[in-house]
């Protein structure tokens, strides 16, 4: 073992150096720093960039991206509107992967959407991307962020920025072309990064996940005979629901020096429950804090 670990510092190889207690002595926790946050560190969730998929079991919150995928965006709410996806269902359910919906036969008619969305795998980095980036090692981002508090990456060198595959990620279904996109949704169950800038992600769910993961799992049926999986009851816009039927939620700012100091306490946790800290944090285990509005 010694000769093992010689020869590992003598190639150069190192693992991160651990933060231990006495480091972090008074330093809050994240459950501290939220608890001293100020309703401005709070966003709330705009109506008109809220998704709800209603399901017999409960309601799915889905934040919708208004910076970037603006396409797909506009695609899931046109499709929306119009009622496409009442009565379909989730038919392709894979433990451990994603939970697909939408029409598996492809019969319903498609009104006032595109039949077909160029891709947007990933888009140009502008200064109007309000990217917040987290200090970490990412493998499959050259830096990995948030922008609207949604998970998201960046590579500086080519210029681009995309949502990521964390888990709750909403995106688009495809055929192996790339601008092939149209009406088929799907959610992921836990991180699927290897998906990330081959699909467009434009939204993530904030509320309900527990509905999804506890759907029926399903293959995808080869008839109509087949299990079709569980019932969509509707997919609506928040913002074309009244509004004693909206559910009124407000998420922690990505762009606020609160989110930031939340952020570091969730690498290197300050609670007497750790003993080993690695002072790693990975962009999908961070738990983006989403609440009821507290202030009107």
């Amino acid at each position: 073992m010694k000769k093992f670990i010689s020869m590992l510092i003598a190639s150069g190889v190192f693992w991160a150096t651990p933060v231990f207690a006495d480091a972090l002595e008074d330093k809050p926790s994240s459950a501290d720093i939220l608890a001293a946050s100020t309703p401005s560190d709070w966003r709330k969730l705009d109506p008109e960039n809220t998704l709800y998929i209603d399901l017999e079991r409960g309601r799915i919150v889905i934040a919708l991206s208004s910076q970037l995928a603006q396409a797909h965006v506009a695609q899931i709410k046109a499709l929306a509107r119009g009622g496409f996806y009442d009565g379909l269902s989730f038919y392709r359910v894979i433990d451990g992967f994603v939970a697909q919906g939408g029409d598996a036969f492809e019969t319903r008619e498609i009104k006032n959407a595109a039949k077909i969305l160029d891709a947007e795998f990933d888009e140009d980095l502008s200064s109007a991307v309000s990217f917040t980036a987290v200090n970490s090692d990412d493998g499959y981002a050259q830096v990995a962020g948030f922008v609207e508090s949604l998970p998201t990456g960046v590579d500086k060198e080519a210029g681009k920025v995309w949502l990521l595959h964390c888990t709750g990620a909403i995106a688009m279904a495809r055929n192996n072309e790339k601008d092939s996109a149209s009406t088929e949704f799907y959610i992921t169950l836990q991180p699927q990064r290897y998906l990330d800038r081959n699909l467009t992600v434009f939204g993530r769910v904030v509320q309900g996940m527990e509905y999804l993961q506890a759907l029926r799992r399903v293959s995808p049926p080869e008839s109509e005979e087949d299990d079709m999986g569980e019932t969509i009851v509707a997919i609506r816009v928040a913002a074309d629901m009244p509004e004693e039927d909206r559910v009124k939620l407000e998420i922690l700012d990505s762009a606020t020096e609160t989110f930031a100091t939340y952020v570091e306490a969730r690498r290197n946790r300050p609670e007497a429950f750790f003993y080993y800290r690695p002072d790693h944090i990975d962009i999908c285990q961070i738990a983006v804090p989403v609440r009821a509005v507290v202030q009107e």
